[in-house]
């Protein structure tokens, strides 16, 4: 099949290493994951220019709503100076909750070209709702 990605399956250990191997920025989403965070790298591979343009609106929306974040602006520089190259997306989420983190690796999931993480922030009316989990790919 034309256009078909290789099959990606990412180990917890596997990917606790190549978080090692990279920016200080991969350093809180490597502590997440080894303290037993739930993680997922999706089989689909994305231009990063077109992941760039998704970033940069959520790198908008976080700072108008003043979200904590750990090193969005420099993702979408990343993504930016990427192009076309294409990539594919992994997620790791605290066992807490408090922290979601987005991982931008390479075809191969062997690197990581960039690392974000966001904060989860509750308005007083979310406190012990229920959350929702979805397993949709992030954009």
């Amino acid at each position: 099949m034309l256009n078909q990605p290789p099959s990606c399956h990412v180990t917890r250990d596997g990917l606790a290493g190549i978080l090692g191997e990279q920016t200080m920025e991969c350093g809180p989403a490597r502590d997440a994951l080894i303290a037993g965070a739930t993680f997922v790298v999706w089989d689909g591979l994305v231009p990063a220019d077109r992941l760039a343009h998704t970033y940069r609106i959520r790198l908008r929306h976080t700072r108008k709503r003043g979200r904590p974040t750990l090193a969005l602006a420099a993702t979408v520089d990343r993504l930016l100076e990427a192009e076309d190259e294409l990539l594919r997306i992994g997620q790791i989420v605290a066992t807490d909750s408090s922290w979601t983190f987005m991982l931008f690796l390479n075809a191969t999931a062997t690197a990581v070209l960039a690392c974000t993480g966001v904060a989860r922030t509750e308005s007083p009316a979310d406190q012990g709702s229920e959350r929702v989990v979805t397993t949709s790919l992030p954009w």
